[in-house]
């Protein structure tokens, strides 16, 4: 027997999924625009890696 998800409203969302999704999907758009390959400072702030450590320190 297969088992069909329902059409319908019944969608869930994974919010830390969908994130990460997000941030993969800009880091090919960086490293699609590069000459060359992206430096890890470069990839910190694709990421936002400095933002988060400063929110995260004032908290």
């Amino acid at each position: 027997m297969t088992h069909v998800a329902p059409v319908g409203g019944t969608a869930v969302q994974d919010h830390v999924a969908l994130a990460e999704i997000e941030l993969c999907g800009d880091l090919i758009i960086a490293a699609s625009a590069a000459q060359d390959r992206l430096s890890l400072e470069s990839i910190d702030e694709v990421l936002k890696v400095a933002e988060e450590r400063d929110a995260s320190h004032r908290a």
